[in-house]
């Protein structure tokens, strides 16, 4: 083990209808997210979302993450409101995948089930709240209300491992989404609020292994802002340590990282 080989950060894509510099649609993920964990010393990896028919293979995908020494569950579309048990969908709801449903909330499944530090944005929060048995709003209603485009004060809970992730009670959040936590799945506890009183983060109450996740997207301003990118370095740094990681399954290991390098 080499003092700068980087953890491999398992980053599971989103499918795009179309791109411009490719000329079929194609699987992709957000510069600016993989450019933050490439700053926090990681090695980013995206993940082909495999569920055929939109039926995900738990012991495949186990298999498949085991690999990594974390995950980070990034944002996208709306999950169907099915997979929280709703009976319809709202006519605000958009860009639906069955196929990355599925995918992705059997990553975070798996994730915490094998202890893989997991960092979770946006929808990945949903889809965590989800997995958990948790519900959505599946639309936060009028004017005033969305938080798309927007970049507005978020309040941490003091003592909340996320206050101490990114060394402050109160960071300024870039926002785009339209759908929030409406009832908390099993094992959560919202540790950061807006004004209006949306959930914008939560983390586990159990031993979990290392897990954090923001309804913002803090990939936008991480260049510019520490606190944000503190969270990038925090999921590094925790797969960097993770007993049974992937590169030594009988045991833990600690990697010397130099972030940027």
């Amino acid at each position: 083990m080499t003092p700068n080989q980087r953890p491999l950060i398992a980053v599971p894509a989103r499918f795009a209808a179309t791109t411009s510099a490719l000329r079929y649609a194609a699987e992709v993920n957000a510069r600016a997210l993989i450019e933050a964990v490439w700053r926090a010393g990681g090695e980013p990896v995206t993940l082909h979302p495999y569920a055929p028919g939109g039926d995900c293979d738990p012991t495949l995908t186990a298999a498949r993450i085991s690999r990594f020494d974390g995950v980070l569950l990034p944002g996208g579309g709306d999950l169907s409101p099915h997979r929280y048990g709703a009976g319809e969908s709202h006519e605000a709801v958009y860009d639906v995948d069955h196929e990355q449903d599925a995918f992705d909330l059997e990553v975070a499944r798996q994730a915490t089930e094998l202890g893989i530090p997991l960092l979770a944005i946006c929808r990945g929060l949903q889809v965590v709240n989800t997995a958990r048995g948790g519900t959505l709003h599946q639309d936060m209603g009028g004017p005033g209300r969305e938080h798309r485009h927007l970049r507005h004060p978020v309040k941490l809970a003091a003592g909340s491992a996320l206050a101490a992730t990114v060394e402050a009670t109160t960071v300024d959040a870039s926002c785009y989404h339209h759908q929030h936590v409406d009832r908390l799945g099993a094992g959560l506890l919202a540790t950061a609020h807006a004004a209006d009183g949306t959930i914008e983060a939560v983390e586990s109450t159990g031993p979990d292994g290392w897990f954090l996740a923001v309804q913002w997207h803090p990939e936008d301003t991480a260049h510019t802002d520490p606190a944000q990118q503190r969270l990038f370095d925090a999921l590094v740094q925790a797969a960097a340590h993770r007993p049974g990681g992937a590169d030594e399954p009988q045991g833990g290991y600690a990697r010397t990282l130099t972030p940027g390098a």
